[in-house]
């Protein structure tokens, strides 16, 4: 708030909202620039869903021949995206109701509802995400992923995009990937002293392998795009393995895991293992089979990273057990 002293405002919001106000001051241009950002966004996502839902009564179809990118389905999709880069988000889901779409956002871990919009809405906000995100629209049985790059404040934004059908329709979450991977360094990852040292050692061995695990949204991939940052250089050769690639790097052989196409983490590994690499990226070890094509290759002079979905570090030992990797490799 412009004026911390004023009491008389704190005590109104406190009665309103039923919460305790602890005031922080700003200039008063930033307290109306935002104020206005918020109304207007909200007001635009408001009209463009009424007008959509006066004047059509289906689900918008997408394949159309009308200019998509002013339909207002269209328009209700980049402000979404838009609002939820300038609001520092890191995931947008919108997901289908009985009586409607509701979007929420995830503002520092935490789920806000952000918008509800009319029912008829509901199939062409999802077809033209899976559109932007080269996904196929027909398919509406089985999950999907897919990446989505977005111009917003005159720098490329990347969002990765998986689908999972529900009883009322396809849910779509966007997980937003605003740092750019050139820049990413491990030093910047705010490891204490003691854990930067360790794990630099760690990676800048010849070879070996090295896990970095943790919760979903812990930090698992932009670690280990950070430790790619540090070990490119010209002399190496570097190939990974994702699904899907997050961060496109430059002088880095990146590969996309296509499952349809036979292409797996461990179809993909092996195909790799015969190109010469220096250092193998895998983007999460999901099975035993690459599992052990992974530990395999670190015992073979590569140098690789990847990453495992536990909730600590010591998981890891039992997750690969459980996973059925052999005892002695996960040993070794």
């Amino acid at each position: 708030m412009a004026d911390p002293s004023n009491f008389a405002a704190m005590d109104d919001v406190s009665a309103t909202t039923g919460m305790s106000i602890l005031p922080m001051v700003a200039m008063p241009s930033q307290v109306e620039a935002t104020i206005n950002r918020y109304l207007r966004a909200n007001a635009e996502l408001s009209e463009i869903s009424h007008d959509l839902d006066a004047k059509v009564k289906r689900a918008v179809d997408i394949e159309d021949d009308e200019d998509e990118a002013a339909s207002p389905v269209a328009r209700f999709v980049n402000l979404l995206i838009s609002q939820a880069i300038d609001d520092r988000c890191s995931d947008i889901h919108i997901e289908p109701q009985e009586d409607g779409l509701e979007v929420r956002y995830r503002i520092d871990g935490v789920l806000h509802v952000f918008q509800k919009a009319p029912k008829s809405m509901t199939q062409g906000v999802i077809s033209r995400i899976k559109v932007m995100a080269d996904l196929d629209i027909g398919e509406r049985r089985r999950p999907q992923d897919g990446r989505i790059t977005v111009r917003h404040g005159g720098k490329n934004i990347d969002l990765r995009v998986a689908t999972l059908p529900t009883v009322w329709g396809e849910t779509v979450v966007m997980r937003i990937l605003s740092t750019p991977a050139g820049n990413l360094r491990v030093k910047d990852l705010n490891f204490s002293p003691e854990n930067l040292a360790i794990y630099q050692k760690a990676y800048q061995r010849p070879y070996g392998m090295v896990l970095v695990t943790g919760p979903t949204g812990s930090g698992k991939s932009t670690t280990l795009y950070a430790t790619l940052g540090d070990v490119a250089k010209p002399d190496i050769n570097i190939i990974t393995v994702e699904d899907p690639v997050e961060f496109r790097m430059k002088g880095i052989n990146q590969v996309q895991v296509n499952a349809k196409a036979g292409l797996t983490f461990a179809a993909a590994l092996r195909s790799i293992l015969r190109a010469d690499p220096d250092v193998v990226l895998i983007g999460e070890i999901r099975d035993a089979e690459t599992a052990t094509i992974a530990i395999e290759a670190s015992l073979t002079r590569h140098l690789v990273l990847s990453t495992l979905h536990t909730n600590d570090a010591p998981s890891a030992v039992t997750r690969l057990t459980e996973m059925g990797v052999e005892p002695f490799l996960v040993s070794s």
